[in-house]
């Protein structure tokens, strides 16, 4: 059964009560640190270019200045593959350290709308009297979701800068919506989800939307390091007093540990999929260990063997393969960034007549398609030469080549697409056809040179195809 539902299937709100320890110190300046990132991220350029930008409407994605185009599926599969497999190696070592140090879930609601609303409530006292009285619209907790509402609308503006870019972003706030529909409609959607998720569905995203706690049983081992509750020292329980029996353990059945847990659950029963390993618990039972004058420590993080006296094994088959795997993921995407040249040049074959066309006065034409993607932080002009021309024994006056647009001009990020015409005449081609060498260069770091053949016709039987 779900902590958030009560027996009868309505939502039991969940009200931690802060521990503010050592373990929530340091989780504070994580979580601080972590937004301001976030806030700022979208402002602050490398290169010239977004630290990160997720455009779709250009489809294209910008990672620390460098700008992953539609045809770099090899370098998208390699970063996001590292993403995945460093979270999964993170998991098999630490356990859920990334829900509860630096999911975005976790670092907004108990370090940003939490604490603020506790603040309007009147702490967290004030919270659970007016959940019993039904007060659900009061004056201050009318303020607390207008407050959260606002907060919702900086997120998803911040959000929505990561999709579309600053400018793009300042341009739609300073005109009016009815010019941008579709913008307005998403940053309306998005404000709302925000609102919903923070206001309302909270700690559900964890219990209910997000997969990762699922895959907590496929990702850690015996062996991962885990927030665990000591049952060895704890067990058995009994309440403290002067009479308590000398064999029980250490837990003195306070609930602190149950009181502070976020997701509503009692750490004492060993890993759960709830758990988002958030370390509330380990600073409220600390602090009861402390007043009780015991050591501290019943609740840490620890793994499971080594509760029960095992000993710890670094190395075992997750913590090889892992490493090993991500290695060479991060390994060939550096491969691939540094000989990735700094345009993309495709050579199509045009004409939709055929794949070539006679003239009127016996020479054969063959149009050739040339498609440059500038991934430069300027505008280059790129100059294209073919050679292999006059091996087949033509003049140079026999041989020509119209060019409407050369060097073609094209703007950073930008892809633009040009035609050559080259007219040979008949005798120019064997058995139909003339390998010939077309080479592009901005000429400066770049040129690339690829083979391609002109088709013509075989022997001197007529094709039918003038004009």
């Amino acid at each position: 059964m779900l902590p958030t539902l009560n027996e009868d299937g309505t939502r039991r709100w969940i009200r931690p009560k802060p521990s503010h320890g050592a373990w929530w110190r340091k989780r504070q300046v994580v979580a601080y640190l972590l937004m301001a990132v976030f806030f700022a991220a979208p402002h602050l350029r490398v290169f010239g270019k977004p630290v990160f930008l997720m455009d779709l409407p250009h489809r294209q994605f910008t990672l620390m200045g460098y700008t992953f185009l539609p045809t770099d599926t090899l370098l998208l599969m390699l970063v996001m593959g590292s993403g995945v497999i460093g979270i999964f190696l993170v998991t098999a070592l630490f356990g859920r350290a990334w829900c509860g140090w630096a999911c975005p879930q976790t670092v907004y609601l108990e370090f940003l709308f939490r604490p603020i609303g506790r603040w309007f409530d009147g702490g967290y006292t004030g919270s659970r009297n007016l959940d019993k009285q039904g007060a659900w619209f009061t004056p201050r907790r009318i303020a607390k979701y207008l407050t959260f509402f606002a907060l919702a609308l900086f997120v998803s503006h911040t959000l929505l800068a990561f999709f579309v870019g600053t400018e793009q972003l300042y341009d739609w706030m300073s005109n009016p919506p009815a010019e941008h529909p579709t913008a307005f409609f998403f940053v309306v959607l998005f404000t709302g989800l925000v609102w919903f998720n923070f206001t309302y569905f909270r700690e559900q995203t964890c219990l209910i939307v997000c997969p990762y706690g699922r895959w907590q049983a496929a990702l850690i081992d015996r062996q991962s390091v885990i927030v665990a509750y000591d049952y060895v020292r704890g067990e058995p329980r009994e309440h403290a007093g002067h009479a308590r029996d000398l064999h029980a353990g250490d837990c003195i059945d306070c609930g602190a540990c149950v009181q502070t847990c976020p997701t509503g659950i009692d750490i004492r029963n060993g890993l759960q999929m709830e758990c988002v390993h958030c370390t509330q618990c380990i600073d409220a039972c600390d602090d009861i260990m402390t007043k009780i004058g015991k050591p501290t420590g019943l609740i840490r993080y620890s793994s499971q063997d080594a509760i029960a006296g095992k000993p710890r094994h670094l190395l075992r088959m997750r913590t090889i393969l892992y490493p090993v795997l991500l290695t060479i993921l991060i390994g060939g995407l550096i491969t691939a960034l540094v000989l990735k040249e700094s345009a993309d040049l495709t050579v199509l074959r045009g004409g939709l007549e055929g794949p070539f066309t006679e003239e009127a006065d016996g020479r054969v034409s063959n149009q050739i398609r040339i498609k440059i993607t500038n991934r430069g932080s300027e505008a280059m002009p790129y100059t294209v030469t073919l050679d292999g021309l006059t091996e087949a024994g033509l003049r140079p006056d026999e041989i020509t080549i119209v060019a409407p647009e050369n060097p073609l001009r094209v703007d950073a990020g930008a892809t633009r697409t040009t035609s050559l015409f080259v007219l040979l005449p008949r005798r120019g081609f064997t058995n139909g056809e003339r390998m010939i060498t077309i080479s592009v260069t901005d000429g400066r770091r770049y040129l690339e040179s690829v083979n391609y053949r002109l088709l013509g016709p075989v022997g001197n039987a007529p094709t039918g195809k003038f004009r």
